[in-house]
């Protein structure tokens, strides 16, 4: 059952915000939906957005300036939170880059982040399947993206799930967390102390490991100027990856753009676009 929390009109369509008790994560949770004005009349491609570290389900929503270009497209955008809230977990709370706030889209393994931190699931699982059953979305047109830890998520769970996202993009990705300090350091803590227990979250080792799954492409967006570019984001490790697999990329890199949601709104077109095509071809 779907709570409503807020509705407002947008660019002929209505931007909301909604509550549900999820049962991946044990708790409420909360996302952002834009439903185009097409909606109205006929079922609607759907773009999930994955937010960043210390991002909630309206950052995008508010900041990127993409329901101009939803409503032009005809896109549903979907926004979930970037972790559980209020779990009681002590430490949970405690740092900005790891916790509530900082989920990483990943399944916990470790205690006692395991009890609710089940990111992976309740993104790609729960809400994938929720929305085209209590919305007007077209379950056959299910799109992803996101920006720097959501980047990542939005990377890992296509590629982990290609079966069920058509279409892949994301800026300033943390494309390589195995071997970057925000990665390590959420990967030791939800999934334990093992490295080898972490790669099946690495975007970068998931396309050295599997067949290429996107053949119409993946777009990422990298800011030059962006301050966390050479020690947390390392496209380039990526951009090799997808090479050696045979994976189609196309990595843009973008002088004087940081890390801030100017740069995503300045491109934010590019990406609706992009997800258009693949999802209407």
């Amino acid at each position: 059952m779907l709570e409503v929390i807020s509705e407002q009109t947008c660019f002929g369509g209505v931007q909301a915000s909604y509550r549900h008790d999820s049962t991946e994560i044990g708790l409420q949770m909360r996302f952002s939906v834009f439903h185009p004005p097409q909606e109205k009349s006929r079922m609607v491609p759907v773009l999930f957005y994955l937010a960043g570290l210390t991002c909630t389900d309206e950052t995008f929503m508010i900041k990127a300036g993409a329901q101009r270009w939803a409503a032009q497209h005809g896109i549903m955008l979907v926004a979930p939170d970037t972790s559980p809230r209020g779990t009681g977990i002590p430490g949970a709370t405690d740092d900005w880059d790891f916790g509530e706030g900082a989920g990483f889209y990943i399944d916990s393994t470790a205690a006692p982040w395991d009890r609710h931190f089940r990111m992976e699931s309740y993104v790609a699982r729960e809400l994938r399947d929720l929305i085209p059953n209590q919305l007007n979305a077209d379950d056959e047109r299910v799109g992803i993206f996101g920006h720097s830890m959501g980047g990542h998520g939005a990377l890992v769970l296509a590629l982990r799930h290609p079966d069920r996202f058509r279409s892949v993009s994301a800026f300033a990705p943390i494309a390589a967390p195995t071997q970057c300090p925000w990665g390590q350091k959420a990967f030791s803590r939800f999934l334990g102390d093992d490295p080898n227990t972490w790669a099946d979250y690495d975007a970068s080792n998931l396309i050295r490991e599997r067949k290429p799954s996107f053949p119409d492409g993946i777009l990422v967006d990298q800011g030059m100027d962006d301050q966390f570019l050479s020690s947390q984001l390392r496209p380039e490790i990526f951009e090799d990856a997808c090479r050696d697999a045979g994976q189609p990329l196309t990595l843009r890199r973008h002088a004087g753009y940081d890390h801030s949601y100017y740069f995503i709104a300045s491109f934010i077109e590019d990406h609706l676009a992009f997800h258009n095509a693949n999802l209407n071809r």
